[in-house]
């Protein structure tokens, strides 16, 4: 079974720690098993790329590379929070801001 973690693709989240730290960004990609996220814009690495068929010129590529989810908030209403979960009203689990109390889309 996987663990559920408290970030998800789709979030705006904050770096806490790191190279890019106060930076914030939308989640891309989570991986599970490494317990790592690439958000947008953050952590630029260079990748070299050979000449190939569909890029003939080669060269410097710049994407995102991935962070550890232990280094990021969820941001809920433009404030870094911590993530919680509780049963709604349908008794369903959804993540809560623990600072706000609201329940993260």
């Amino acid at each position: 079974m996987q663990k559920k973690l408290h970030i998800k693709i789709g979030d705006t989240v904050k770096i806490i720690s790191g190279e890019s730290k106060g930076q914030e960004g939308k989640v891309l990609s989570v991986d599970r098993n490494k317990m790592r996220a690439t958000v947008e814009g953050v952590n630029i690495v260079k990748k070299h790329t050979k000449p190939s068929a569909s890029n003939p010129q080669g060269g410097i590529q710049e994407k995102p590379g991935s962070i550890h989810i232990s280094n990021l908030m969820v941001v809920v209403n433009g404030i870094a929070s911590r993530v919680g979960r509780k049963a709604n009203d349908k008794g369903k689990l959804v993540r809560y801001s623990k600072k706000s109390g609201e329940v993260v889309k």
